[in-house]
């Protein structure tokens, strides 16, 4: 509970200081309002009051009070937008969710879910990581596929630790396949994409290339898209640069979204 000091006069502390700076209430705006902490998304604002919608689609009225609201930990007040205004665009996190201001991560689960590499742990924190934060679940790495039976046998999955593995190239008669039809149970979910690498999952759009190349077979695939784009023959390079114009979900083929929410989703049910 949010501790208050009220002066002689009954006036709450946060409006005896300066006036704070005024934001307006365009729609999506994550906000905290101040007597009451509750947290939410603006739906409306109409003369004298803002409503707000939390993460579990709760909807709340209140008034345009000056200091009456937190933005990004700072008081606010708010104001009603004007028309001709630009938009502040929604305030949501890198997988599209409505951001919750203030909201801890919990305590980490005893499920996981685990993908094949490092560069695919980067990408999902990159895109999911607030989210995975709130509800609990760690993503960890397994440096390819190869031993995921034995990794699954010494995890011992349950009802209440699930597991959930992203794969990448999981097509019909891959060896990847073959090995995921090997752990799938109750309490184990393989899922997988169809690119190579999880490079390929990045839309080329924004990387600002036309496409991902075509390796031949038996070249190393990392190496020659480099080669083919003219890029230095520096793969960790090249992931950062890739990495870095990765700002939501939006510069993610579609192929991957669904399979990591569909992940989070196993283990957090």
């Amino acid at each position: 509970m949010r501790s208050r000091s009220y002066g002689p006069d009954l006036t709450p502390p946060w409006k005896r200081t300066a006036p704070a700076p005024e934001v307006a209430a365009e729609r999506d705006l994550v906000v905290e309002e101040v007597t009451t902490g509750f947290c939410g998304a603006v739906t409306a604002c109409e003369a004298g009051t803002v409503t707000l919608e939390d993460r579990f689609g709760k909807l709340r009225v209140f008034p345009l009070e000056p200091r009456g609201f937190l933005l990004d930990g700072k008081t606010v007040t708010l104001v009603r937008p004007v028309a001709a205004s630009a938009s502040r665009g929604p305030r949501l996190t890198a997988s599209g969710s409505i951001a919750v201001q203030g909201a801890r991560a919990r305590v980490a689960r005893a499920g996981r879910v685990y993908v094949e590499g490092r560069h695919d742990a980067e990408l999902v924190e990159r895109v999911w990581g607030d989210d995975l934060r709130i509800e609990g679940v760690v993503v960890e790495y397994l440096e390819g596929v190869d031993d995921l039976p034995a990794i699954v046998a010494d995890f011992s999955p349950a009802p209440d630790a699930r597991l959930g593995v992203l794969v990448d190239h999981l097509v019909p008669g891959s060896k990847e396949s073959r090995i995921a039809a090997q752990v799938t149970g109750d309490d184990v979910l393989v899922v997988g994409h169809p690119y190579i690498d999880i490079w390929e999952a990045v839309k080329p759009s924004s990387v600002g290339i036309p496409a991902w190349p075509r390796v031949p077979r038996g070249q190393d695939w990392k190496t020659g898209v480099c080669a083919a784009l003219g890029w230095p023959q520096d793969t960790p390079a090249a992931w950062r640069r890739i990495l870095s114009n990765v700002n939501s979900y939006k510069d993610l083929q579609p192929e991957l979204l669904g399979r990591v929410e569909e992940l989070i989703d196993f283990v957090t049910g």
